[in-house]
This record gives structure tokens, C-alpha cells and sequence, in this order.
């Protein structure tokens, strides 16, 4: 596995790698992560020679698998590693990470000026989708015209900001354990996940990649002295599991 992807992102392999043992997978193996805060998949593509550990590992053909993390979209970081993944490799695989939009708003995140604080416990779910689903799209529309275009590439989009909107709903719902408000999952202003967010996101990641189910894994270490450990657990397992088998682009199906 390679990874190549910023804040959002590049705190999940050794989540999946915790999960991948869990499950009694053998030859689950983390070969390099390419971490660039606030960053386009360009822009790892880009890096020097002596700074570029995603080139090097797919130039080898030693990855099985390489996941990314885009922010703006289009964004041609993408195409170019798809296809030296493929030149080397051409049973590579690629996974691109949906994510939950930063500062709840796409007009705030481009720009100059951003907000000191925001409120997330306001809220509701329809104001969510309003912000997240033309953000989705873009996601969804650049796969699957790379997709068409490269079809070798299959790259699968793994749905981590549609379980996030799906664990608020439960949390605007009163159904979370142990978490009483939204603004508890983000640890800042422009929404760097806490612990809850960062597990959900793993187990879609982990779902994506294996194409196996997460639910009944036992609580993984960033969940464990939380309050209801047990059953916040099983209910990111449940959100991620549904989330990645309801994506069209997740490559996966129950």
C-alpha cells in the first residue's frame, strides 16, 4: 500500500494496517506515505526527486495498492500517477478519497478570510448536503471520466464524507454513543477529524481496499478509553460498511 494525501488523509494507513491484523489479513504492508498539509494530488507528483516518495515505489511496481486524497478538483496529480502506477504495474490499484468539506462550506474554504470559530451543532442534516453534495459530485465526475478514458485505472472512490454526514445525522438524532454534539467530532475550526471521525474513515478505507465488511472487528486503540467503546464501534462499522456499499464508485456491493 502507498499513500499520498494531506490532513484528511494521511493519519488512516496505520488505522487500516490495525484493522488488517484484526481481521487475520497477512501481508498487509504500509510502503511509503507522501504527506502534504492542505494538498492537490499534483502536488505530490511535483515534488523533487529527493522528496518524492510516491514516484520511486510505483516506478519499482512494488505497490499493490496506492490511495490519494485530492482537495480541489479536477486534478491532473491524479491521471499522471494513475498512469506510471500502470506502466509498472498494471494490476495496481487506486483509491480516491472522498472527503468532508473543510470550514462546512466550499465558498469559506477558497477563501482569503476564514472564520475564527463555527458552530457546527447548528447544523442540520439538509444544510450538510447542501454543502457537501456539488463537492461529491465534482469527486464523482473526475473519476469516472478518468475511469472512461483510462479504463486499466478502476479507481474507486472510498465515500469517508458521506459516513461523515451519516455519523452527524445519528448525532443530531441522539443515536451516538457516547458523543452528544457535532462539534466534538472535529478537533478545529477548518475540521480535522477527532479519534470517531478518523476510525469511520479508516473502516471505509479498510472496506474499499479488502472488499470485506468491518463490522464485528473489535474496537480499535484510538477508540478504546472513549465512553461506549463497544457500541460507537460497531456503529462506525455499520455507517462505513453501509456508506461504501451504497457508492456506485466504491467498487464494492453487499
Amino acid at each position: 500500500m502507498l499513500t499520498a494525501g494531506h490532513s484528511f488523509h494521511v493519519w488512516m494507513p496505520p488505522l487500516v494496517a490495525e484493522m488488517a491484523k484484526a481481521a487475520g489479513i497477512q501481508g498487509h504492508e504500509q510502503l511509503a506515505i507522501s504527506s502534504i498539509g492542505g494538498s492537490r494530488v499534483i502536488q505530490h507528483w511535483e515534488l523533487p526527486p529527493e522528496k518524492n516518495k510516491a514516484k520511486p515505489v510505483l516506478e519499482a511496481g512494488k505497490a499493490d495498492l496506492f490511495t490519494m486524497a485530492p482537495t480541489f478538483l479536477p486534478d491532473p496529480g491524479i491521471e499522471n500517477f494513475v498512469k506510471l502506477g500502470l506502466e509498472h504495474n498494471p494490476k495496481i490499484r487506486f483509491t480516491l478519497q472522498q472527503n468532508w468539506v473543510p470550514f462546512e462550506d466550499p465558498d469559506i474554504w477558497m477563501a482569503k478570510v476564514k472564520p475564527k470559530s463555527i458552530d457546527r451543532d447548528t447544523k442540520t442534516l439538509a444544510d450538510l448536503r447542501a454543502k457537501h453534495d456539488p463537492y461529491f459530485k465534482l469527486i464523482e465526475d473526475h473519476v469516472k471520466e478518468l475511469n472512461s478514458r483510462i479504463p486499466a485505472a478502476k479507481i474507486a472512490v472510498v465515500p469517508s464524507g458521506e459516513a461523515v454526514i451519516a455519523l452527524r445525522d445519528k448525532v443530531i438524532r441522539g443515536e451516538a454513543p457516547g458523543i452528544k454534539t457535532q462539534n466534538e467530532l472535529f478537533t478545529d475550526v477548518l475540521g480535522h477529524p477527532g479519534p470517531q471521525i478518523r476510525v469511520l474513515s479508516a473502516y471505509c478505507h479498510f472496506a474499499v481496499i479488502y472488499r470485506r465488511t468491518p463490522v464485528g472487528l473489535p474496537v480499535v486503540s484510538q477508540l478504546a478509553k472513549l465512553p461506549e467503546a463497544e457500541k460507537l464501534n460497531r456503529l462506525l462499522q455499520e455507517i462505513a460498511w453501509k456508506a461504501v456499499t451504497e457508492h456506485p464508485l466504491s467498487g464494492v456491493t453487499k
